[in-house]
């Protein structure tokens, strides 16, 4: 909403119909500080009967649409019939690269455990594939353990919660068969996996990290959308990079290294 402010433009936002509360509070938070009326409306309801109209309507200018590349598809194409531009943040399999050369792998590994579980892993550019060095990998890996053991899980509004529920039923369906699948294609659950033990209620999904798994695994290609982790290993730079580009999604990556003409050249 800031750049809209900023060009002197007025908004419809059409928050997601899982989330639409937290868009309705900073509605009133707008309202508070005085923003003119108008100038931001919030419009909740389902995609097809809230955001399709707005996409399509001749009096919206632009349309920015954050979500999956199927639906973005459709945005795209129904916005072309006017010719109006868009701005899409679709799907991603980010990859995150560890170099053999990194200064500290305490920091590499705090990094890359906020990068994917940062919301659960619920947002399009989490850092779900580490490829790291086969020199440091163990170390690394049992680093990561570590800071994954100190999350915690719980309901969001008790103190140091790090990890709640996933956003509905059917996400958590949906990146436990993920889990199911990868442990049948022959990958390692090193850490999680399952609902913690404490919570009975709730779609509460243990953070996950998984290892021993092939660039043919169906958890190393698709976007599960949820808190976990999937391993590999790598010695040289070019298998890296090929191994980072193994995907139909280019929206994000990240690259620990302490040579920062490798870090810009990759």
């Amino acid at each position: 909403f800031a750049p809209i402010l900023a060009a002197g433009c007025t908004a419809v936002l059409k928050p997601s119909e899982l989330a639409s509360v937290t868009c309705l509070e900073f509605g009133d938070v707008c309202n508070e500080v005085g923003l003119p009326p108008g100038v931001l409306n919030i419009l909740t309801g389902l995609g097809p009967d809230a955001g399709a109209p707005l996409v399509s309507h001749p009096d919206v200018d632009k349309v920015a649409f954050t979500g999956s590349s199927v639906t973005g598809s459709k945005v795209m194409a129904s916005a072309a019939q006017l010719v109006k531009p868009v701005t899409l943040e679709l799907g991603g399999k980010s990859p995150i690269i560890v170099f053999e050369d990194v200064i500290d792998l305490d920091i590499a590994a705090e990094w890359t455990i906020f990068g994917v579980f940062w919301t659960n892993g619920q947002i399009c550019s989490a850092t779900s594939r580490l490829l790291v060095h086969e020199s440091i990998a163990a170390e690394f890996v049992d680093k990561l353990v570590k800071w994954t053991e100190k999350i915690k899980i719980s309901d969001p509004f008790e103190e140091g919660c790090r990890l709640g529920p996933v956003i509905s039923k059917n996400q958590y369906d949906k990146i436990m068969k993920y889990i199911s699948n990868a442990k049948s294609e022959g990958a390692t659950i090193l850490f999680g996996g399952s609902r913690p033990e404490h919570l009975k209620k709730g779609y509460f999904i243990e953070p996950t990290i998984i290892t021993d798994v092939s660039t043919s695994m169906q958890i190393w290609k698709e976007e599960v959308f949820g808190p976990v982790l999937c391993i590999k290993t790598f010695s040289t730079e070019e298998e890296a990079i090929e191994m980072a580009n193994d995907t139909e999604y280019g929206l994000a990556a990240a690259v620990f290294s302490k040579d920062l003409e490798r870090c810009e050249r990759v």
